[in-house]
């Protein structure tokens, strides 16, 4: 698969760099039945062998450009029901807006330095010009949510029907088999999650695992599957001392999961040892299980199984099998949950 991805690129690469030359070898032709995108010679290709391995690019470019098309419809909208207001006479779009939908808007010194945390950024690059561009952010941001609720409530008697279709997300056959589970045990939804321990993003999906288990309860399951990166030195082992805790209970590797993800930079086998012996673990048989690396090879079956089914990075959530790459907002996942739940 790497192989055929590395000449996909260099078939774009020659194709935006260097002119056509000679007659054309590809003739663009209505097909002659469903599901088949070329034929060569006798031989054809169908969608389904032609999408295989990429479903996720695809359903991203395909989100691009619903996304595109969305926005411009919500601007639409905001224009109609701007004109229809009749305190929008005599003023202009941005003075109506700053008049009657975003007034009051203010960003505080205390948001700044949220976000300023929120998103890492080191405090020898917060400079006043730097705070100055993050609170022009967050107000625009907190405009958009103003537009958003003054659409909300122009719509509450009659929603605006849409007829855009949204990009279905790929969908793959994930099995829970021995990972380690937390949930309902016949929860009509499971989220099969691959991850690294290392993984500063990983981290952020640990915390949005925790507050949907907190949203939903037994409504759902998580799984845990292993995806150390090989640039992350101690992730493998650490993958492995998680396996460790998860023979001795359940309860124990959530608790050996949480604390590894809050303490990523002491994840070596000294480490590793102080947060067994934090949890609680029986030590003499974590340590036994740690040096034999008693569940490399589930580690590494975990990782051969997420690379079947289009795991690409870390951390890649399965929610009843459809894709989500990476640590998206709690929204995503809800919206997929809740749909799931009222089937």
């Amino acid at each position: 698969m790497k192989i055929m991805l590395l000449i996909i690129s260099l078939f774009m690469l020659v194709s935006a760099c260097s002119p056509t030359t000679g007659t054309s070898s590809y003739l663009f032709r209505p097909a002659t039945k469903d599901g088949i995108v070329a034929k060569v010679g006798e031989v054809e290709i169908s969608s389904k062998e032609l999408e295989e391995g990429i479903e996720s690019e695809l359903f991203e470019a395909e989100s691009k450009v619903f996304e595109i098309k969305f926005n411009k419809l919500k601007s639409m909208v905001l224009q109609k029901y701007m004109d229809k207001d009749s305190r929008k006479q005599g003023l202009t779009n941005d003075e109506f807006l700053e008049k009657y939908i975003s007034k009051n808007i203010t960003i505080s010194e205390k948001q700044i330095d949220t976000f300023v945390k929120d998103q890492n950024i080191p405090a020898e690059h917060v400079n006043p010009q730097v705070r100055e561009k993050i609170k022009n952010y967050l107000e625009m941001e907190k405009k958009k949510e103003a537009i958003d609720q003054w659409i909300a409530e122009q719509t509450k008697k009659s929603p605006v029907e849409v007829y855009l279709s949204k990009p279905r997300r790929p969908t793959f056959p994930v099995e829970v088999g021995s990972a380690p589970v937390a949930g309902g045990k016949d929860a009509k939804v499971t989220i099969v999650e691959f991850s690294d321990f290392q993984c500063p993003f990983c981290a952020k999906g640990a915390d949005i695992l925790k507050d949907l288990k907190k949203k939903y309860g037994n409504k759902i399951k998580v799984a845990f599957k292993n995806y150390p990166l090989p640039f992350h030195n101690h992730a493998e082992q650490a993958s492995v001392a998680g396996m460790c805790a998860n023979e001795q209970s359940s309860e124990s590797f959530w608790k050996m999961h949480d604390e590894m993800f809050a303490h990523q930079d002491e994840l070596d086998t000294e480490g590793l040892k102080k947060i067994g012996q934090k949890i609680g673990l029986k030590m003499d048989l974590f340590e036994k299980c740690l040096t034999e690396n008693k569940y490399l090879t589930q580690v590494k079956a975990d990782m051969e199984e997420g690379r079947k089914i289009n795991v690409k990075s870390t951390p890649t959530f399965f929610v009843n099998g459809q894709l989500v790459n990476g640590a998206q907002p709690l929204e995503v996942f809800s919206e997929l949950i809740d749909e799931a739940l009222v089937q």
